[in-house]
């Protein structure tokens, strides 16, 4: 058979040209060989079939599960020899996922057409971060793409079992807390009018846990539509304050010095600029513009401000280490001292690999331990709260008793 290509060489640059060969898998080892990437061939002669029609997807979102089982086999199928573009649409035709089945046949379209797949993904920010994209366009420049796939995949994983361990360790308190919560305003709306109605008949100076029992169950009556909407309100309002530049800022640094919730955030936001700038790294993107793409990762303010900065400062000689030992608040000495053994001895990608296992670990272990710390708090407080409403409906009671 023969084949029309298209394929890049190790600059980046298109090569088109017509081969008689067995298969497509023995054009792209051809193709290798001669360091080549083969990104799309069609058999001479052969009618091409209607391309699937894209539309966005308006509602559906791509979870990471759905990009691990992306970049996974992509890495294999380009491996094994397939061309990009086939590669595309044969992951497109085993998701069921439709909004990123469409993604992935318009982005096997574009790289038919002889586009770059950094730059078709382009054309989907909110599905393919500034990350992905970049390491992906180093992968196809410098001949390496199973290799950034293979990166990619890692990354992935390990950020979303990161994110997982978190809510998962998290779920059980919000879960109690919001079933506390509930019950109190059931109680306080529902069952309490109706026992302290049978003190408000006796007319008798009540104890003065009690008055406050009833005076607070009937303001929440009476202004029960109210209290709700102010709260919607307000709820919004915060919303939308932390999620500006200055807002952000300042919530941000406020949880930073909250007591448990400071060292978990410390340790996340450690461990994904770790394994974000280590990847970027190793695919051979310029330092400047990694700390740039790293600093979009990063979810706290306060970090993503100094990765900023620093991107600022390399530009002036000065050294990783030394930029991130000035703010020894976010960055704690042993980062600073091992990322400066990695910078002198050059092997700052394996430091800054072994930094994020390190603090992912950590991160592993104190959520693991944060059920069992959290757990003796909530009984507590859902004590005192079970206890203070037994003694304000327990002492009128055993008043009353008394004075038969």
């Amino acid at each position: 058979m023969k084949y029309k290509y298209t394929a890049r060489n190790k600059n980046g640059e298109l090569e088109n040209g017509e081969l008689e060969i067995n298969s497509e898998h023995e054009l792209a080892e051809y193709l290798r060989n001669k360091g080549l990437l083969l990104t799309s061939a069609e058999i001479i002669g052969q009618k091409k079939k209607n391309k699937t029609k894209f539309s966005w997807p308006l509602f559906n979102r791509v979870k990471t599960v759905e990009k691990v089982f992306f970049t996974q086999n992509l890495q294999v199928m380009v491996k094994a020899g397939l061309s990009v573009s086939l590669a595309l649409k044969t992951l497109a035709q085993q998701t069921n996922n439709k909004s990123f089945r469409d993604i992935l046949m318009d982005l096997h379209a574009r790289v038919d057409k002889g586009n770059t797949l950094a730059d078709s993904m382009a054309n989907y920010p909110k599905v393919f971060p500034e990350v992905f994209i970049n390491m992906i366009r180093a992968g196809e420049k410098s001949g390496k793409l199973e290799e950034v796939l293979l990166q990619l995949t890692t990354q992935l994983r390990k950020s979303h079992a990161l994110i997982a361990k978190v809510r998962g360790a998290l779920t059980y308190p919000v879960v109690v807390i919001t079933a506390m919560i509930g019950i109190g305003i059931a109680m306080m709306v529902l069952v309490i009018p109706k026992i302290t109605g049978i003190f408000e008949e006796v007319n008798a100076t009540l104890p003065l846990p009690t008055r406050i029992l009833m005076s607070t169950s009937d303001f929440m009556i009476a202004h029960g539509p109210i209290l709700a909407v102010a709260f919607i309100v307000l709820a919004i309002i915060f919303w939308r304050i932390i999620h500006t530049k200055k807002g952000s800022f300042i919530w941000h640094g406020f949880l930073l010095k909250m007591p448990i919730i400071a060292p978990i955030l410390r340790k996340i936001n450690l461990a994904k600029y770790a394994r974000t700038f280590s990847s970027l790294i190793k695919t051979d993107i310029p330092v400047v513009q990694s700390f740039q793409i790293t600093a979009s990762t990063l979810s706290n303010s306060h970090y993503r401000q100094v990765v900023e900065e620093a991107a600022e400062k390399v530009k002036k000689g000065i050294q990783i280490a030394a930029i991130l030992g000035e703010y020894p608040k976010l960055f704690p000495p042993l980062v600073v001292q091992m990322i400066s053994v990695g910078e002198e001895t050059g092997t700052i990608d394996t430091i800054l690999d072994e930094l994020a296992n390190f603090y992912e670990e950590d991160v592993d272990r104190t959520m693991s331990n944060l059920t069992t710390i959290l757990e003796p708090i909530l009984i507590l407080i859902l004590g005192a709260g079970v206890g203070g409403l037994a003694v304000s409906i327990i002492l009128p009671i055993y008043s009353l008793t008394q004075n038969i």
